[in-house]
């Protein structure tokens, strides 16, 4: 294995192109070596080191990578990381993990008859807002958590052409595109629920996949609420979360896609600092406070997967976790269709 580790991209769209590629070119760890897509202009603006194939077989094939993300539309997760672990390599698979928890088992199983690391990209578990509200629930500040409401709304009044996520195919829509990180972040602070409940449906005219959710996660002690919907004009509500000692709550998403749009590379200085206006408020006997939101990066999970890889260390997000959240999709649709609640059974 080299060190640094050689990387390959299958996909530079969104994912490859803002999240990973940024990260990966700055870390002393990896190498970002090749790129499998046809836009090979965009992968050469970015670094024109990078060698553009055309094909996955051919990346697959290299015995100099060592480990491969896997950026693409969410029906080929499954079967290019049940290629690439065939071939002896790592993967990093983008949100979310696989469709289905039998492609994630089978995924699971095969890593570890391989020896090799597997995982998701749940990057949203290092949003400033979730590195502030872990914080606040590991301390104490709001008691016991009663409830715990979770948005990722969108305004996009009229169905986007041109990509996948709005046609009618497995993996497509807002449940598979935004659900995994409203689920994975419950499921790191709760655990896995007793109970699930779902309405998931198509609110915009002319829409052929899912744009609206509304995900009840039920626990002995406590309630869980997740919604995203492609509809909501006033979208900066994020979380409302009420405890035994307190409420908070926290408006405006993280930063730093917006900042990762602008070509801005993540060594830069304060990233991920989000500006006072989006900080959270805290409701408790003591009155009204401001709560400054920690910084969020992304960094650590690409540590973790070096650390995993080079040193044997443990994942932070694994395979397991999110094999559980594709799990939880799976009873939300169900619920939904049935129009019942779904024990959670793994």
């Amino acid at each position: 294995m080299s060190t640094p580790l050689n990387v390959g991209l299958i996909g530079f769209g969104l994912s490859g192109r803002y999240f990973h590629a940024p990260f990966l070119k700055v870390n002393p760890h990896f190498k970002l070596t090749k790129v499998v897509t046809r836009n090979a202009a965009s992968v050469h603006e970015f670094d024109p080191s990078i060698e553009v194939i055309s094909s996955t077989e051919a990346l697959l094939a290299d015995d100099s990578i060592d480990l491969v993300f896997v950026c693409t539309p969410n029906d080929l997760h499954f079967p290019y990381a049940k290629a690439a672990l065939e071939a002896g390599k790592h993967v990093v698979i983008e949100k979310p993990f696989t469709n289905t928890t039998t492609e994630a088992d089978e995924l699971i199983a095969l890593a570890e008859q391989k020896k090799l690391v597997v995982t998701a990209y749940q990057n949203r578990r290092w949003d400033a807002d979730f590195l502030t509200i872990q914080k606040l629930l590991n301390d104490g500040t709001l008691g016991e958590v009663i409830e715990f409401e979770g948005h990722f709304d969108r305004f996009r009044p009229e169905v986007a052409q041109g990509t996948w996520k709005e046609v009618a195919a497995a993996g497509a829509g807002t449940l598979y595109n935004l659900g995994p990180h409203l689920i994975d972040q419950a499921l790191v602070l709760f655990g896995t629920p007793q109970k699930v409940t779902a309405t998931i449906k198509i609110v915009r005219p002319g829409g052929e996949t899912d744009d609206y959710f509304d995900i009840r996660m039920d626990y002995t002690d406590k309630s869980v609420i997740l919604k995203a919907s492609l509809m909501v004009f006033e979208n900066n509500l994020r979380y409302i979360i009420h405890g035994t000692k307190g409420s908070f709550i926290k408006y405006g998403l993280d930063i730093q896609e917006d900042t990762l749009r602008k070509n801005t590379l993540p060594n830069t200085e304060n990233w991920g600092e989000e500006p006072e206006n989006q900080w959270g408020t805290l409701y408790t006997e003591a009155g009204k406070a401001t709560v400054q939101t920690l910084p969020g990066h992304y960094t650590p999970f690409y540590d973790n997967i070096y650390e995993a890889i080079a040193e044997g260390k443990e994942l932070i997000v694994k395979p397991q976790h999110a094999r559980n959240t594709t799990r939880v999709m799976e009873l939300a649709i169900e619920s939904s269709r049935l129009g019942k609640t779904m024990d959670f059974e793994g």
